[in-house]
């Protein structure tokens, strides 16, 4: 056992310091981070026994429909949300990322999380897949975005340039992703050289799908997520672990 756990700790130093060397001869990467990138943050999940949505139905909160027939209820809920993210600070996982970038010119930043951690870590060159929770919009002329924060007790936000009540600035169940920022995306991921993928099931599309359009166009794929995904057996690296703590580790390396 002592023996298979020492060959186990080697070929994860010997994937750290790899992965580094891919990092240093890189001269486009793209990183993309799931729910498990701001797991060591304790953001509050949506599912699983303590999710969110034990006690609603998302239907009840998240569709344009339940908007229009309760857009208070709506608000109050998301206006809930945003102090509980609020509490949550950005974990190693982000800042590492967010130095990534200053680093590295050609670096990309896909995220499917609306908990804005990255933002506020440092990261500037983002795409949201799926929105921001502390971002609204409006709900007919779909712009301007504004960044937007709903204290308790205030009144319904309302668009200054028609009038219309803003939304939160989230991809709702039954609603397509921005088109503009879904196409950078794969754009990105199909011109990388090196693409990361942090922390995602691997399941939810079109997310799932970018690393394999990364790995069609050439581009050296690395998993690090903390158990196998269905992107695992499809990558040239997968490494298993935090990924705060891996990515401290290649940072590390990067450093030395």
């Amino acid at each position: 056992m002592e023996s298979k756990e020492y060959e186990n700790q080697n070929n994860h130093r010997k994937s750290i310091k790899f992965i580094a060397q891919k990092l240093r001869a890189a001269k486009k990467i793209v990183v993309l981070t799931g729910a498990g990138a701001s797991a060591e943050s304790n953001v509050p999940t949506f599912r699983g026994k303590n999710g969110w949505w034990k006690n609603y139905r998302p239907e009840d909160l998240a569709t344009p429909e339940a908007f229009q027939r309760d857009p208070r209820l709506v608000w109050e809920w998301y206006g809930y949300r945003q102090q509980l993210v609020k509490k949550c600070e950005p974990n190693p996982t982000h800042h590492i990322l967010a130095q990534m970038e200053s680093r590295f010119p050609g670096f990309t930043l896909i995220t499917q999380n609306v908990d804005g951690l990255h933002g506020r870590a440092g990261s500037k060159n983002i795409l949201e897949l799926h929105g921001n929770l502390f971002k609204a919009r409006c709900s007919e002329e779909e712009e301007p975005i504004l960044d937007f924060e709903l204290k308790e007790g205030e009144e319904l936000p309302r668009c200054t340039n028609c009038g219309a009540l803003l939304r939160p600035h989230i991809v709702w169940f039954g609603e397509s992703l921005d088109e503009n920022i879904l196409q950078s995306a794969f754009r990105h991921s199909m011109t990388s050289d090196l693409f990361l993928v942090v922390g995602t099931s691997g399941i939810v599309q079109p997310a799932a799908s970018l690393p394999l359009y990364a790995y069609s166009g050439g581009a050296f794929v690395v998993e690090i997520n903390m158990e196998p995904t269905p992107l695992s057996s499809r990558v040239d690296l997968s490494i298993m672990g935090k990924s705060g703590e891996i990515l401290s580790y290649i940072w590390n390396d990067l450093e030395g």
